[in-house]
């Protein structure tokens, strides 16, 4: 397939590909996404084809206005209603209970079906020229750490995609909250930027959080019973090429531990990557994170050595999220 590399000055003809049942990867300020007409049934098919994506991984809908929601769930709670008016346009996604006109491929089979208003003037235009919902997950190939760069959709989805956008760089890095509100009670189901304390302001209720954020190792995915209601919850996620360990502990004791198995490494004939941020550096650690794991890919190293952040922030909850499921949930504790 020849993929056409686009700019935002090629909107229209972005939004046409979309119309004719297309592919086309653009960017939002959380990582780039892979988008197709959310209602047509054959064009989502297509997404999880050039992803190679499992089919009962949900995917999440993208809208232009907060109203187009109405096309998607049949009702909004206040608890919605609050929620639309302090984060969209914005990094939060509301899993609400489905039309029937939204297409089971496009919800993993589910009755619910996650939405979100993105706050990129290039995807939002890309909406509303498309004149359609767009489902979009990350514009990668699936496992691999999500694209924060266009250099990274090229990498991976040149040549199986009928487009590309080039656009700046992700504001964010990492993907968008997600928030199950077709229950009573508000759930995360995976964290990001926007906290739990941030929705919890917003709505004037506790929210949970969904138990297997705070398991550190992997779901049983040998269970068919497990239908996952977000992406990135059953699946492997956002794996490097090199092997990868988390080292947690106090600042001393994690930089002492990580330079002796470096330089341990190293002696063995092994290259060694180091993914070490400030402390409490959370939002840096955010935007940066997937676009290490990508420069180390490019580096050829043999093994990434990183350093835990401190899950009582929301944020450093949301990274210490993504850095688990990349390292396949390998921590030392030292």
């Amino acid at each position: 397939m020849d993929t056409k590399i686009l700019t935002e000055k090629d909107i229209k003809l972005a939004a046409q590909i979309i119309k004719d049942g297309g592919l086309v990867a653009f960017p939002t300020e959380t990582v780039y996404g892979l988008g197709a007409d959310a209602l047509n049934e054959e064009a989502v098919g297509r997404v999880y084809e050039a992803k190679g994506r499992p089919s009962d991984n949900p995917m999440i809908v993208h809208v232009g206005r907060a109203s187009d929601i109405g096309q998607l769930t049949p009702r909004l709670s206040p608890d919605i209603v609050a929620l639309i008016e302090n984060f969209w346009p914005g990094p939060l996604t509301l899993v609400v209970k489905r039309k029937e006109n939204v297409p089971d491929r496009t919800t993993g089979g589910l009755d619910t079906v996650g939405v979100r208003m993105p706050d990129s003037k290039i995807a939002l235009d890309l909406i509303t020229w498309a004149g359609c919902p767009i489902a979009a997950p990350s514009a990668n190939i699936s496992g691999k750490p999500s694209p924060t760069k266009a250099e990274h959709v090229i990498e991976d989805l040149n040549g199986k995609v009928d487009a590309i956008i080039k656009g700046p760089d992700c504001r964010v890095g990492i993907e968008s909250t997600v928030l199950d509100v077709s229950g009573d009670t508000p759930t995360i189901l995976r964290p990001g930027v926007i906290t739990a304390e941030n929705i919890e302001a917003a709505i004037g209720k506790k929210v949970a959080v969904d138990p297997a954020l705070y398991v550190n190792r992997p779901r049983d995915v040998s269970s068919e019973e497990f239908k996952p209601k977000s992406p990135g919850m059953k699946y492997k996620h956002y794996a490097p090429k090199a092997d990868m360990t988390i080292i947690e502990g106090s600042r001393e004791k994690v930089q002492s531990e990580i330079e002796r198995l470096r330089v341990l490494n190293e002696k063995m004939g092994n290259k060694v990557g180091v993914i070490l941020f400030e402390e409490r550096a959370f939002i840096e650690a955010a935007h940066d994170f997937f676009a290490k794991l990508r420069e180390m890919d490019k580096q050829n190293v043999d093994l990434i050595l990183a350093g835990a952040l401190s899950d009582t922030d929301g944020v450093g909850f949301a990274v210490m999220n993504r850095m688990l499921k990349s390292a396949g949930y390998n921590i030392v504790r030292v």
